[in-house]
């Protein structure tokens, strides 16, 4: 008894004196650093992406100039599929630190939106890449054909629309939940959570209004686009706050203490 009691008592000198591990801090910093790139490379990517699609499929008579343009539609196509990738890759990455700071409902909740965002942009590629062969068979079309294929154009033009304003839809929804958790866990300063709260909520807010017909020309999506160009930059210089997992740390150990202790009170009664 005597023997069990002081090997207990040492393991709780070493628990309570242990900080955080060099290995799970560079964890955590390395995680910051990919996900801060994601959020640069993601803007860019979409903005690109975007660019590009709405100037060929917004052009007049885009189909008889579709075919020469077909590369250029493909690879807008691929960066959107780059972004989908990523979209689930950020709920991926991000999933062990919410759910250790937050709960495994929050961090499975931001994982399912994320990869649901990421399916919908890739169904959202597809309606784009599909205007491709209808081009080509715009070209060899007589009029009562062209007639058609301009129709179904149109068709899967509104088809591709739905599915970005669903998208963001997904997206703002998913970010107030990364957020609420950044505010709630400070592993970034909670004037940037904040920022991000308001700027999803718009997302959110404006999605909803472009799916019901309204048209606001993205402007709903600028506060929380510009939040992701700066947390992005934020996570690569800064990372998360190494405060929020001292202190997680040190409340896990407390936990584990009092656990220890209440078995040595038992052994020696």
């Amino acid at each position: 008894m005597f023997t069990k009691q002081k090997r207990k008592e040492a393991e709780l000198g070493t628990s309570s004196s242990t900080p955080i591990g060099a290995e799970g801090t560079n964890t955590y910093r390395t995680t910051a650093r990919i996900v801060g790139a994601m959020y640069l490379a993601g803007f860019v990517v979409g903005i690109t992406g975007i660019v590009l699609i709405q100037s060929i499929l917004g052009a007049p008579d885009h189909l008889a100039a579709l075919p020469a343009s077909s590369m250029l539609l493909a690879i807008a196509a691929v960066l959107w599929l780059m972004a989908a990738a990523w979209d689930a890759a950020h709920g991926v990455l991000m999933f062990p630190i919410l759910k250790q700071h937050n709960s495994e409902r929050i961090a499975l909740g931001y994982l399912g939106f994320r990869i649901m965002d990421g399916l919908i942009i890739a169904i959202m590629t597809l309606f784009v890449l599909v205007q491709i062969p209808i081009g080509s068979e715009y070209l060899k079309a007589g009029a009562s054909d062209a007639s058609y294929l301009q129709a179904l154009s149109t068709v899967f033009q509104q088809a591709q629309l739905d599915a970005y304003n669903i998208a963001m839809l997904t997206l703002g929804i998913s970010g107030l939940i990364l957020c609420y958790s950044f505010y709630k866990s400070k592993l970034v300063p909670r004037l940037l959570a904040v920022w991000g709260l308001v700027g999803y909520a718009v997302i959110l807010g404006g999605s909803v209004v472009e799916v019901l017909g309204f048209n606001l020309l993205t402007i709903h999506a600028i506060p929380g686009g510009l939040w992701e160009v700066f947390i992005g930059v934020w996570l690569i210089v800064k990372g998360f706050n190494p405060s929020a997992f001292a202190s997680d740390s040190d409340t896990t150990d407390i936990a584990e203490r009092d656990e220890e202790e209440s078995e040595l009170s038992l052994s020696r009664a």
